[in-house]
């Protein structure tokens, strides 16, 4: 039986039964497989040679084991040894072969001893190319789609081998490695999503390091995780240094435990203004570092410099890394090419368009297909019931040598199987057909397909003029006739232009994370089709005036609305539309589509097709965060998203630890358990809790106190009993179980295991600050326990954050007799901690505003300050009143979010599990301001 699982575990019963026999590829046997084509492509007499001797060698000791057997058969019958004169002659006979024999396999060695001499000279380039085939084996980790097969990347070496170009010596064995490089990243970039194409050259520049013995792990290791320390002490934030934040402060502290950085930390304290230099440039990467250590810092330090002073930054400076480390040329992806790739394949070779939102390649397939001759292409579209029409169109193709689009596979995942014997079977009468798949990322697709077929990615092009272009040059804007012939084609064309700019900004909003949109959504053409082709049937009908209200439905609710499903983008896609339909667009010939930008960003003058792409044309290539509605901070936001994007994807590329490294590894996770152990609180005692703070009617707080000590108790015991068992495990007291391995791996890489997230409340914190939080949280509740309700409530340490706010608006329901759900809160904001209880509600603490700042002075919200992502909010008072008595102030009706990431899911309590409330902020500024902004309050920040 074999499987084609990466790393299978089975169950004990099963495991008992079999012998498990792991045929997965090594380093070593790969290198000698490599070195053994090396050899034969380039020194063909030499393997021969080997070859040869290994047979030889083979056959003489067959023939020696001949020998012996049949010694062993004289001595072993009943005659006479001495008298038998056949024996004598056997005996005479196998001594003179044996020492033949024992004289040719002296020569046999020496000659293998010049041979192995000779194959030394190819050892290196052998040895690369074998240690880069695991750093591609790895990326299936980012993405099922991403599997290579063995043969392919022998065919590779190969084809390398063949291209490299002629020389003598050493020159020869560096044309031979640079060829196989350059040859290994064009082809798997090609199947590469943009996203993981720097991640891809950042993993090869490391691999290389690593296997020339220049890459130190620790440092590494600190580069990926940013360092795990529990229970250590920090020297304080030096003085006059507002700019250094605490993480900045703790990550410098670490990064000074490390080889090459001993007292970085110091360095930087008494070298203040030169460092606050570089934290202050808008290219950080590019400055050079000053002379105030005495290590001379590499590319590759310059690097874990920069994680802790200017993360942001982190990816342009990877990007200069590589550009040392291999060249210009891996920095910058090869073009999609469909002919190279065509050129490639075979009528055997599946070829398979990985898609993404937005790409659709069939476009471009048809046209190559017409230039080839191949049109029309035998298209089926895979869902339910198709699998059978796909089988026959398949085999059809394959004896008529026509061309097959299987498109969506990913939808068809039952079918999937039976595709895979089909393409296994693939043996076409026709040399000329070709099988093109598509699919979105699905681990259900077929492991030998993507092993053995062709893969692509074609995304489409990325920023705010691109996008608009593409919205111009696609039907139906793209035709003429349809452009030209609305009866109202001022309205028209203007009302057109802001219709692709609001597609073009929905769309690049999302590369801001949660401040873009809560859930990334996928928008794509067909959206703005169907609302091009209204807008027109409607001014067409309405001849007099232009129907707003209906034109907004259709296409903020329906059309594009129709695929949002949080109510917060709800009202953000139709206040973002408003500014593009309406009337100011149509009549104001200097309206501004982003007002607060020195570039006019206008809707251009009626007049022909080809004026609004010159127009567009015009347009700047990089978009300030402003067209979009957001503050120009959101651009730290968006780089700090793509450095722990990278920073993750790199880590998920790690491969497991062997030998020397595992028992580090083992060291490192004893000291982290004992250290997270040593003064983690027991369990609460929820009886004895219960007695001091019993069930009564009107303090409803005594129940909300004793279900959130359940829920913590719940963690408390997981973790607890996970951290024992690791610690029994790694002893060899008890056997691993593989959420048990997970957890060591979390631990090990700085994460929170998945075992406690389980039962935990929401948090995206590293396991250090996760463990400072919890513990932060267990000492608020135990403080509750000892001295009585607070006065002021710290709203971020409560598991359940609505039960707290249930039980202030049922305490005033029932002092009052009021219906509850007769009950909001009205809100009012002070600087400063309460001293006492307030009458009715409660006073709240620990909220954080990301994407604006609080005014201390004018007590409102107000525009962030450059660099500063949150703030904190200040203490509110949540005040329970009759709907009748809320008090009415301009304010913005703010969400407020357990956690950054602002998307949640439903939970059978009908609550999300990361929006908490709504709660008015006041503001003098108009409420669409900070919708676009994308301003929420959250409960705990990520660091």
């Amino acid at each position: 039986i074999t499987t084609k699982l990466r790393n299978p575990h089975y169950l004990p019963e099963l495991s008992t039964k079999v012998t498990l026999l792991n045929f997965m590829i090594t380093q070593e046997g790969l290198n000698d497989q490599l070195l053994g084509i090396l050899v034969k492509m380039e020194v063909p007499s030499l393997e021969k040679k080997k070859e040869d001797l290994i047979l030889e060698s083979a056959s003489n000791k067959k023939q020696l084991v001949e020998i012996e057997n049949k010694i062993l058969e004289v001595l072993s019958s009943d005659k006479n040894i001495l008298e038998d004169e056949t024996a004598i002659q056997v005996l005479t006979a196998s001594k003179t072969k044996s020492n033949e024999i024992s004289e040719k396999q002296i020569v046999a060695e020496k000659t293998e001893v010049e041979i192995e001499k000779e194959r030394k000279n190819y050892v290196d380039v052998s040895a690369q190319a074998a240690c880069l085939f695991f750093a591609i084996s790895d990326l299936a980790n980012i993405d099922p789609m991403y599997q290579y097969s063995l043969t392919y990347y022998i065919n590779l070496f190969s084809q390398a081998i063949i291209q490299a170009p002629l020389a003598a010596g050493a020159e020869r064995l560096t044309n031979l490695k640079s060829t196989f490089l350059d040859s290994l990243y064009r082809n798997i970039c090609r199947s590469l999503f943009e996203k993981d194409k720097l991640l891809f050259s950042f993993i090869l520049a490391v691999r290389l390091m690593d296997f020339r013995g220049t890459l130190n792990q620790e440092q590494f290791r600190y580069l990926l995780t940013g360092g795990i320390s529990l229970g250590k002490k920090y020297p304080p934030i030096p003085a006059g240094a507002p700019w250094i934040t605490e993480r900045m402060w703790k990550e410098l502290v670490d990064l000074s435990d490390l080889d090459d950085f001993e007292e970085f930390a110091k360095s930087v304290s008494e070298h203040l203004d030169d460092w606050k230099q570089i934290y202050d440039s808008h290219q950080p990467q590019q400055e050079p570092l000053p002379k105030s250590h005495p290590t001379e810092f590499t590319a590759f330090h310059k690097l874990l410099i920069l994680r802790a002073l200017r993360p942001d930054k982190l990816v342009p400076a990877v990007q200069d890394f590589i550009k040392e480390r291999l060249g210009a040329g891996y920095i910058e992806p090869p073009a999609f090419n469909l002919q190279k790739i065509f050129e490639d394949s075979t009528s055997i070779t599946p070829l398979i368009f990985v898609l993404s939102p937005g790409s659709d390649p069939f476009i471009s397939l048809n046209k190559f297909a017409e230039q080839k001759g191949k049109a029309p292409l035998e298209a089926i579209s895979l869902g339910q019931g198709q699998g059978k029409r796909a089988e026959k169109t398949i085999n059809d193709g394959a004896a008529q040598g026509k061309w097959v689009v299987l498109q969506n596979c990913h939808l068809a995942v039952t079918w999937m199987p039976r595709l895979e014997k089909l393409v296994e079977e693939l043996s076409p009468e026709n040399p000329e057909f070709r099988l093109w798949l598509t699919s979105y990322p699905s681990p259900s697709f077929p492991v030998s397909i993507l092993q053995g077929g062709i893969k692509m990615t074609n995304e489409p092009p990325k920023g705010l003029r691109a996008n608009m272009l593409g919205s111009y040059l696609t039907d139906p804007i793209s035709d003429k006739s349809f452009f030209e012939s609305c009866k109202r084609p001022t309205e028209f064309k203007k009302l057109l232009y802001g219709l692709c700019f609001f597609h073009a900004v929905i769309q690049e909003r999302r590369k801001f994370g949660a401040l873009g949109w809560n859930i990334p959504y996928e928008f794509n053409e067909s959206d703005l089709r169907i609302c091009v082709k209204q807008l027109k049937m409607f001014l067409n009908e309405y001849p007099n005036q232009v129907p707003f209200s209906a034109l907004k439905y259709l296409t903020a609710e329906c059309n594009y609305g129709g695929r949002v499903t949080d109510d917060k983008d709800r009202r953000l896609i139709v206040t973002l539309l408003d500014d593009y339909y309406c009337e100011e667009i149509i009549n104001d010939e200097e309206y501004k589509l982003a007002p607060t930008l020195e570039f006019s960003y206008k809707a251009p003058p009626m007049g022909p097709h080809e004026d609004y792409l010159d127009a567009i044309r015009k347009l700047p290539l990089l978009t300030e965060p402003e067209v979009f509605g957001l503050h120009k901070n959101a651009d730290i936001t968006k780089d700090l998203n793509e450095t722990n994007l990278l920073l993750d994807s790199v880590l998920l590329c790690q491969n497991d630890s062997s030998g020397g490294e595992a028992a580090s590894q083992d060291d490192v996770l004893k000291k982290l358990i004992e250290s997270i152990m040593q003064d983690f609180p027991p369990q609460f005692n929820v009886e004895v809790v219960s007695k001091r703070f019993p069930v009564v009617y009107k303090e409803s707080m005594n129940t909300v106190l004793t279900q959130e000590l359940v829920r913590y108790n719940h963690l408390i015991k997981i973790v607890r009993s996970s951290l024992s068992d690791l610690r029994d495990a790694l002893k060899g007291k008890i056997l691993i179980s593989q959420a048990l391995e997970k957890a060591a791996r979390s631990l090990y890489d700085g994460k929170v295991p998945e075992l406690w997230m389980k039962v935990s409340y929401p948090s995206l914190k590293p396991l250090g600050s996760y463990i400072l939080d919890l513990k932060g949280r267990l000492t608020f509740f135990q403080k509750w326990i000892d001295e009585g309700a607070p006065v002021n409530f710290w709203v971020s340490g409560f598991f359940f954050t609505q039960s707290f706010l249930t039980g202030v608006l049922q305490n005033y329901a029932r002092k009052s007799l009021i219906p509850i759900d007769e009950i909001v809160f009205d809100f009012k904001f002070f600087n400063e901690e309460a001293k006492a209880k307030p009458e009715d509600g409660a006073f709240v603490y620990g909220l954080f505003i990301e994407g604006a700042r609080w005014n201390a002075n004018s007590l409102e919200l107000d525009e962030s300050e450059p660099k500063i992502l949150f703030v904190k909010a200040p203490y509110i008072l949540l005040k329970p009143v009759q709907l009748k008595e809320v008090s009415d102030y301009p304010n913005y009706n703010c969400p407020v979010y357990k956690t950054s990431a602002r998307r949640g899911v439903l939970s059978t309590t009908g609550h999300s599990t990361n929006f908490v409330m709504s709660l008015r902020l006041p503001s003098s500024k108009p409420q669409n301001h900070w919708i676009k902004r994308g301003v929420a309050l959250l409960t705990q920040l990520d660091d």
